[in-house]
């Protein structure tokens, strides 16, 4: 069970039955609606709201909680590099020449579950990464699994779960996220057991769940990126052979203005 059994205080503000049927709500692990049901019970004027509003309030309490809770255990494993990510009103900004258009279809996250891939292509600081965590955030309200790996470091614990022998149990584990995040690709050095291991979490993925590659450095420039022309066929199809697009053609934003 994902919620942690809370003891109840008894409270001496309430009735003997009161305090009881707050027991059993705690140990039927329904703390939310516990804590709701205690607020009305101790405010004087709850009387005045219908059964069904009163009713309707402990059990959204309950729901809320649990939903928070969950958000925050998805948060913690997709490790993202913004989490505070959202699409504010900057997006619309004209000089980021955005397709803003795409971007809130893509934050329908249908394209998820279809699953699509998505490239996200632009020059250094333009905001791919803030944007990727912002659609990350989105998905993750709507509970489904992430993943945001840089793909240095992702091709690094490939290889140390290989050397440790638990490589299985660790590709298992990439393929199972709902959308994936691999961030700064192509820079890195793709010798031919890295182009190996990246291939096969590419094809693990293929069709099954949803990946955002993020580059600076276009599509069209990727294939030269590859130690073997095999391996970079092989997962170039995989990844832009049913993928999306946004590209980032504006100016680097870490960048200011007076500079």
């Amino acid at each position: 069970m994902a919620y942690r059994l809370k003891d109840y205080l008894y409270n001496d503000k309430l009735t003997k039955e009161q305090n009881i049927l707050m027991d059993r709500l705690y140990k039927l692990r329904m703390s939310g609606m516990a804590e709701a049901f205690e607020k009305q019970l101790l405010e004087p004027n709850t009387g005045l709201e219908p059964f069904e509003v009163r009713f309707a309030d402990i059990v959204n309490h309950e729901w809320d909680q649990r939903e928070s809770k969950k958000f925050k255990r998805l948060m913690k494993k997709a490790s993202l590099k913004y989490p505070a990510a959202d699409l504010d009103s900057s997006i619309y900004e004209p000089e980021r020449q955005l397709n803003t258009h795409v971007i809130e279809l893509l934050s329908k996250c249908d394209w998820i579950d279809e699953p699509n891939n998505l490239l996200m292509t632009g020059g250094a600081g333009a905001g791919k990464t803030h944007i990727a965590c912002a659609l990350c955030i989105t998905a993750m309200h709507q509970n489904r699994t992430v993943k945001y790996i840089r793909a240095n470091t992702l091709l690094k614990e490939s290889d140390h779960a290989r050397r440790e022998g638990n490589y299985f149990d660790y590709s298992n584990e990439m393929a199972a996220y709902d959308l994936m995040v691999i961030d700064d690709f192509g820079l890195m050095d793709l010798d031919i057991e890295k182009c190996r291991d990246l291939f096969e979490i590419i094809e693990s993925r293929d069709c099954r769940k949803a990946t955002i590659i993020i580059s600076q450095i276009p599509v069209s420039g990727w294939y030269q990126l590859f130690g073997d022309s095999t391996y970079a066929d092989a997962c170039l199809s995989r990844m832009t052979s049913k993928a999306y697009r946004l590209e980032f053609p504006g100016r680097d934003r870490r960048v200011n203005n007076g500079n």
